[in-house]
C-alpha cells in the first residue's frame, strides 16, 4: 500500500509540474477581450500586462496563461484612458498586485478612469510616466518606448496612446495602440523598426490606423488584431487587403479567440495556442 501511495504521489507531482513549471520562452498573448485591447506578455513568472480591454473578461486570459499560484505582474501598461483599454484593469489591480503602472501623461475625467486612478493610489503602486525615448527592462525583455514626444498633447485621444517596441533577444515586436494615420507614418521614420516580427494592428483595425507608409517600413511576419463584435468596421477591409498584398500572415481575436505567440529569441517562433 505505502509503495502505491509513493508511486500516485509521484505521478501526481509529475503532472503538477508538466502544467505549471513555466519555460523560459517568451508568450505574447493577445487577449480575447472583445472590442479592446489586452496583452501580456510573459517569460517564467514575469509579465508585462498592456492595456486591459473593457471588461472583467481580461482575467479569464490572466488566469488560463499565469501560473494559478503567480499572483504578482510586474508592470501594467495604459496605452491611453479609453474605456476599452482601461476598463478591465480595474479587476486586474483588484486580482493582483500589481508593481509598477506605466501610462503617458494624459488623463480622462470619466467615472471610469477615477475609479482606476483611485485603485492603483490607494494600493501604493509605483507609477511610471511614460514617453517617447524611455528604454524599459524586465530580465531579458526590453520595452522601447516609441511614442508619443514628451510634453505633447493631441485633441484626438488615440494619438496620445504609448506605442512600444519590444525586443528580446532576435526577435521584435511592435504594439501600435490606437495611434492613427499621421501618427504611424512619424513613428514609420525611427530607424529602429525595421523588418520586425510581429505587429498589434492600430485600432482593431480601423481604417484611419496603421498606414502603408509604416507597414513598409516594418515588414511584419505575423500581424494581430484585437477586435470584437462592433458598429465601428473594424477590422477595415482596407487594411486587411494591404496587410494581405505584403503576405503578412493575420490574425483575429474575434475569429481565433486567444492568439499566443512563442519564441526562444533566436529568430524562430510559433502561433502554439488559439483557445
Amino acid at each position: 500500500m505505502n509503495k502505491l501511495i509513493t508511486l500516485l504521489f509521484s505521478i501526481a507531482i509529475t503532472v503538477w509540474l508538466s502544467v505549471f513549471v513555466t519555460d523560459s520562452n517568451l508568450h505574447i498573448i493577445a487577449c480575447d477581450v472583445g472590442q479592446g485591447d489586452a496583452i501580456l506578455i510573459q517569460r517564467k513568472t514575469s509579465q508585462i500586462l498592456i492595456d486591459g480591454g473593457p471588461s472583467n473578461k481580461v482575467l479569464d486570459c490572466l488566469g488560463n496563461y499565469m501560473p494559478f499560484w503567480d499572483r504578482q505582474i510586474e508592470l501594467v501598461i495604459l496605452t491611453h484612458p479609453q474605456e476599452d483599454h482601461y476598463g478591465g484593469l480595474i479587476d486586474v489591480f483588484k486580482t493582483y498586485k500589481v508593481l509598477k503602472f506605466g501610462q503617458y501623461n494624459v488623463k480622462s475625467s470619466s467615472q471610469g478612469y477615477q475609479v482606476l486612478e483611485k485603485l492603483v493610489g490607494g494600493k501604493g503602486v509605483e507609477g511610471i510616466t511614460l514617453h517617447k525615448g524611455m528604454v524599459i527592462r524586465l530580465g531579458m525583455i526590453y520595452l522601447d518606448i516609441l511614442y508619443p514626444p514628451d510634453g505633447t498633447q493631441d485633441r484626438n485621444a488615440n494619438n496620445d496612446a504609448v506605442v512600444s517596441l519590444l525586443r528580446y533577444g532576435q526577435f521584435e515586436a511592435i504594439f501600435m495602440a490606437d495611434v492613427e494615420n499621421q501618427a504611424s507614418d512619424g513613428i514609420s521614420e525611427n530607424t529602429k523598426i525595421q523588418n520586425i516580427d510581429y505587429i498589434k494592428v492600430n485600432h482593431h483595425g480601423s481604417r484611419n490606423g496603421l498606414s502603408k507608409k509604416l507597414l513598409d517600413v516594418l515588414k511584419p511576419k505575423v500581424a494581430v488584431i484585437s477586435v470584437g463584435k462592433n458598429g465601428y468596421g473594424h477590422p477595415d477591409p482596407t487594411i486587411i487587403e494591404m496587410l494581405k498584398i505584403v503576405n503578412v500572415k493575420t490574425l483575429r481575436t474575434d475569429e481565433l479567440g486567444n492568439i499566443e505567440l512563442i519564441t526562444n529569441g533566436l529568430g524562430q517562433f510559433t502561433i502554439n495556442k488559439i483557445n
